[in-house]
């Protein structure tokens, strides 16, 4: 979610940067999202849970963003926690909160069409538990069993200031074979587009890891992220 910026100090690219990164890294709880910004519409089976995490860099000074996240299934819905750390020149932002996800249509793994709404709550914990919020309507459709295309829309809410700001994305996932998946997205929170591609690569059925580079912002801010997840059963 939107934060307040850390400091003044900080030039631009860097100082834009890092209210969108806290947007994206504590907006992701479905499994398929990963560190990806725009999330898919599927949820966790019935008994299910998982663990995310990633870190990331942009830029030559750089900003870095660390992510942890577990959710699980719990009756309909997915519930999940977020925590991200992030830093530049020194000076460290910490936000956390909890989310819900709830696929409403197409629950089904293979569904060709499914829609999901995804709630999320964060406090600025550094900043005396300011309050932030998101709200985002995640929809994807499967024209074939090797590809999928999301679509998201939906808002976020800034700690401390409530203000408001629209955010939206659009995706293609696409399936080389069961171990390789590339994707491209491009999105915009925080009044910012950025522009991604990468790639989700299956260990075991279970683990997978993902790979991206982005480019944010009119100024082309570079970036990298690194994740892990891994679904398990809890009961």
């Amino acid at each position: 979610m939107k934060k307040n910026r850390p400091t003044t100090t900080i030039r631009w690219p860097w100082l834009a940067w890092l209210p969108l990164a806290a947007c994206v890294l504590a907006s992701a709880v479905a499994r398929a999202g990963g560190h990806f910004d725009v999330d898919d519409a599927g949820t966790l089976d019935a008994g299910q849970c998982q663990y995310e995490a990633w870190w990331g860099r942009t830029g030559p000074e750089p900003v870095t963003g660390l992510h942890l996240g577990p959710s699980c299934r719990v009756g309909p819905v997915e519930l999940g926690f977020s925590f991200d750390r992030l830093s530049a020149e020194g000076i460290h932002t910490v936000i956390a909160g909890p989310q819900l996800k709830w696929n409403f249509f197409g629950p089904a793994a293979d569904a060709p069409l499914s829609a999901a709404i995804s709630l999320g709550a964060v406090f600025d914990v550094r900043r005396g538990g300011r309050a932030g919020g998101q709200l985002v309507l995640p929809v994807t459709w499967r024209p074939a069993d090797s590809l999928q295309l999301h679509a998201n829309i939906g808002a976020d809410w800034a700690t401390g200031t409530g203000a408001r700001t629209p955010r939206a994305g659009l995706a293609a996932e696409w399936a080389l074979d069961e171990k390789v998946s590339l994707i491209a997205e491009r999105s915009r929170a925080s009044g910012v587009w950025t522009s991604r591609i990468g790639g989700r690569f299956s260990l075991t059925p279970l683990i997978s890891v993902d790979v991206s580079a982005s480019r944010t912002g009119p100024r082309g801010v570079n970036g990298f992220v690194v994740g892990l997840n891994h679904e398990f059963g809890w009961k």
